[in-house]
């Protein structure tokens, strides 16, 4: 049987619009109106759950592991710092036994900000803010310290990093105007120094990971990772609901192309990009992730849903590409989409998997291609390791990372087009 996750967001009526707000590029946080307001906090909704606070509905949760946020006291010396000015911070749970001296750091996710105003509505949350981050968060999925929903990593060091600068750890800027720190890749350096001080250093194995956005930094910093561990130890990297795809909306425009290049300009991210890109592709195409995967040197584990439930609202059939709501039901429930509308989602599989294709032809990378309405399987606990998780071929998400870890054996997993697979768990919105 099918299992499906059913969410109610906020009210959420289907009035995202996605992560930009269309208007002028100055402005400050007085200049909202209530609808944006409402948009902005309805947005963030829709973050949560699409991320990892889906896992909060699942009733084997009900007393997960919570460990507590540690501010970087260093950090701000080195301008690294939130949006706000705030210290950046993470939550670590130490490993034991066999895993005292592994490593797992898992960036968080939370979307982007591409104008001065939508960033300085960011800024007074918690992905923009280490004033309103949750002092308390559940380690589940891939983060859980249980041996019987985490097999493979449940005793090492394990690390959430939290995401308060809006363009992946990747920006490097500042505007003054608007009291904006663009300090992403600050706050990484500053995050594994720290990191490295507290053991890191000796650790034997380590694996990056992340999801969504956390997911497209655990790309862009997946090399710069390897380089911080001698050549002895084994290191490798994950991407969870992180390969956005640079493609067509429903109205033939390019929603997200659009945005990426408000962030890559806005937060200087283009000086932190890959040489290997930027030598032969604009900035903004070195934002996506089908651009950078073939050229990572260190293995990179790609997981991810072929019918991205994120990219699905955001990107491919955001309201201001589908103005007279044609798209809505469908997004709400993959039930209710039209046969031209199964069509069209077809196409965008088929451009995911042939954004793939050369990546997957290296035999230390892997891949876990579900056929699933869904966004972001590592740290829920029902997708990432349960008795009834998503598979492809009988073998699960858990299962798959750690054969892929470990040598035990390769793992290119690409799931049969929907609706062949019985096994997914949906993301099912209601109002």
């Amino acid at each position: 049987m099918r299992v499906i996750q059913i969410l109610t967001v906020l009210g959420y009526a289907f009035c995202f619009v996605g992560f930009v707000l269309s208007g002028s590029e100055r402005g400050s946080f007085e200049d909202f109106n209530v609808t944006e307001l409402e948009i902005e906090t309805q947005k963030e909704g829709l973050l949560s759950f699409l991320e990892n606070d889906a896992a909060a509905v699942s009733p084997s949760l009900l007393k997960p592991l919570m460990v507590p946020l540690t501010l970087i006291y260093g950090a701000a010396s080195k301008g690294a710092v939130c949006l706000d000015g705030t210290l950046p911070g993470y939550h670590l749970h130490r490993g034991r036994g066999s895993g005292a001296n592994s490593w797992l750091i898992q960036l968080e996710g939370g979307g982007w900000c591409n104008t001065v105003r939508s960033c300085v509505y960011r800024k007074t949350t918690r992905r923009g803010s280490s004033k309103f981050m949750e002092k308390l968060i559940p380690f589940t999925g891939i983060l859980s310290s249980k041996a019987e929903e985490n097999p493979d990593f449940f005793n090492w060091n394990r690390v959430k990093l939290r995401y308060c600068d809006g363009a992946s750890f990747n920006g490097d800027g500042r505007d003054e105007a608007a009291q904006l720190n663009f300090r992403g890749q600050r706050i990484w350096l500053a995050a594994m120094e720290e990191l490295m001080s507290k053991g890191m250093q000796k650790a034997n194995q380590a694996l990056l990971s992340g999801c969504s956005a956390g997911g497209l930094a655990s790309i862009l910093h997946c090399d710069e990772f390897r380089d911080l561990f001698p050549r002895t130890t084994k290191v490798k990297c994950l991407s969870d609901a992180g390969l956005f795809l640079d493609v067509v909306d429903v109205s033939g425009g390019r929603t997200l192309r659009n945005m990426y290049g408000g962030v890559v300009h806005l937060q200087g991210v283009q000086k932190n990009l890959p040489n290997t890109c930027t030598n032969h592709l604009d900035p903004t195409s070195c934002f996506f992730p089908q651009n950078l995967i073939a050229n990572v040197k260190t293995p990179l584990f790609i997981l991810n849903a072929a019918y991205d439930a994120w990219q699905l609202q955001e990107s491919l059939a955001p309201r201001s590409a589908d103005p007279r709501g044609y798209w809505n039901n469908c997004k709400l429930n993959h039930a209710r989409c039209s046969s031209s509308q199964i069509y069209f989602l077809q196409g965008f599989r088929n451009q995911m998997l042939n954004a793939v294709r050369d990546f997957s032809r290296s035999r230390q990378n892997g891949l876990f291609i579900n056929s699933c309405f869904a966004h972001c399987q590592s740290e829920r606990q029902d997708t990432w390791f349960a008795d009834n998780s998503p598979l492809i071929a009988n073998k699960g998400i858990a299962e798959s990372v750690g054969d892929w870890y470990f040598d035990r054996v390769g793992v290119k997993a690409i799931d049969c087009a929907y609706p062949c697979d019985n096994t997914c768990h949906h993301l099912v919105f209601t109002s």
